[in-house]
């Protein structure tokens, strides 16, 4: 720190800290997007929606036939019939969650199709 003659005092951050700030900074300062990000973000986001819808179908069908199951053999007498067919559900959800996933990914590849093959022309000269 130091002293200048009108009372007021400046103060210079080490290399360290001001690596730091400008990290910081970088983050809150609007960048333009170049066209090889663009077409990685499009890329992403082609499977991105059909991944996320898959894997929570199978997850909540594991559950289902998890449920199933333990109808079945912990909690058998009324209980068993319900239980095979939770289990059924949980089995054919789990069965369609990729042929879930393999349809919306095509749907969202057709839908992004003409922007990407624009981007990829325009890279490519």
């Amino acid at each position: 720190m130091t002293r200048s003659e009108n009372n007021s005092f400046s103060y210079s951050y080490s290399a360290k800290e001001q690596e730091e700030i400008k990290a910081i900074r970088a983050k809150y300062i609007p960048k333009e997007e170049n066209k090889l990000e663009r077409l990685r973000r499009l890329d992403a986001s082609a499977t991105r929606k059909g991944t996320i819808t898959a894997l929570t179908l199978g997850i909540l069908s594991a559950l289902l036939l998890g449920l199933g199951m333990s109808c079945t053999l912990v909690w058998t007498g009324k209980w068993f019939i319900p239980g095979i067919v939770i289990g059924v559900v949980g089995i054919a959800g789990i069965v369609s969650a990729y042929p879930l996933y393999k349809h919306l990914v095509r749907k969202e590849r057709a839908r992004l199709t003409q922007e990407i093959l624009q981007l990829t022309d325009e890279l490519l000269r």
